[in-house]
């Protein structure tokens, strides 16, 4: 037997088959990636590794901006967030100032009932800066919105030209919110949170709005007869409540003078509710309630808004004594004997619209 020839022919099979190995790597890269030939020449560790990066990537998608990963991290499991908006004025102490409404805001959180654990899904909007800067400070959730040639820093008073830009640039932002398909309870930051709203909003799927009011009439589905406030609210994100939020938004132009919660009061008594098919539950001041209309009952009330007010300074000192006044509440554990039980009087908001 010819030795060479067999030692031959064992050596020519496996080097043609580790020859179409090699090849079939560098076909196989060059059609997944064909800028990979200008790399090092490691092709088939190359494409080991892209395949196993582009793996990763389908398993975890990334956000697609910075919006949309400040939602993901402060959502919860159903795609909820707790969504409030800040700007300097709230979030900066002043030097003549006790603290600060953010502060107050946060405060409420610690002693509510059940509330804690929510600062987990809260996400802060902030509208200039130092606002942002604040949050941050605070390792909170933010997210920091620009709005091009509009400070929105200083104290907003009431009804001034500045104070309804802000809040239609926030209408905006929250239309923004649903078509990114999630749901969000939107709270301004003079809502005090003193025991968990979940538990007394409605979880039926079938309820695409559930809102604050400054009265409640008595009957949660009255469109006529509830005046809704947007200072505190629950809305699902569906097809029906982003064409609420965009035919709403859709009038800021034509609507100079009014406040954004004039705007919707208006679409909701022109008839949008069963124009779109929407339900609406408006929410009892016994559970959500504010200045305009206390909570009748301390062993109820969830929310306390600061709504009837004018200044920041006013809000900051009567929500104090709100929170003076739960604590009391709860000290002496009233919840068998409410019958003494009764909310200070709201002197400085009263007195705000003296000035």
């Amino acid at each position: 037997m010819d030795f060479s020839k067999v030692s031959g022919g064992n050596y020519v099979i496996p080097s043609l088959f580790f020859a179409g190995v090699f090849a079939l790597c560098i076909w196989s890269s060059s059609v997944s990636n064909p800028f990979i030939l200008l790399s090092n020449g490691r092709y088939c560790s190359n494409t080991k590794l892209q395949n196993q990066n582009n793996t990763s990537n389908f398993d975890s998608v990334a956000p697609r901006d910075e919006l949309e990963s400040a939602l993901a991290r402060a959502s919860m499991a159903n795609k909820t967030v707790i969504i409030a908006v800040i700007n300097k004025a709230y979030a900066n102490q002043e030097p003549e100032a006790v603290t600060t409404m953010l502060d107050v805001f946060l405060d409420s959180f610690w002693l509510g009932e059940g509330t804690q654990s929510l600062v987990n899904h809260l996400l802060f909007v902030a509208v200039d800066q130092t606002a942002y800067d604040r949050c941050r400070f605070l390792r909170l959730h933010c997210y920091r919105l620009v709005t091009d040639g509009v400070d929105f820093g200083g104290e907003k008073l009431y009804m001034s030209e500045d104070f309804i830009k802000m809040m239609w640039s926030r209408t905006e932002f929250l239309l923004e919110v649903l078509r990114r398909g999630y749901n969000f309870i939107f709270t301004d930051t003079d809502v005090m949170w003193l025991r968990n709203p979940f538990k007394k909003l409605s979880s039926n799927k079938t309820e695409d709005l559930q809102i604050s009011t400054d009265g409640f009439s008595g009957n949660p589905w009255s469109e006529e007869n509830n005046f809704i406030n947007t200072g505190f609210y629950y809305v699902r994100s569906n097809n029906k409540t982003i064409s609420l939020f965009q035919n709403w938004y859709d009038l800021k132009d034509n609507s100079t003078g009014k406040k954004e919660q004039d705007v919707l009061l208006e679409l909701i008594h022109g008839g949008i509710i069963s124009k779109l098919g929407l339900k609406v539950r408006f929410l009892d001041t016994l559970f959500f309630s504010g200045f305009c209309q206390d909570s009748r009952d301390p062993r109820e009330v969830t929310t306390v808004h600061a709504n009837c007010c004018r200044s920041i300074a006013a809000k900051v000192g009567d929500l104090r004594t709100v929170l003076y006044d739960w604590k009391m509440f709860r000290k002496t554990n009233s919840y068998n004997a409410t019958a003494g039980f009764k909310w200070s009087p709201h002197l400085g908001c009263a007195n705000s619209w003296k000035r």
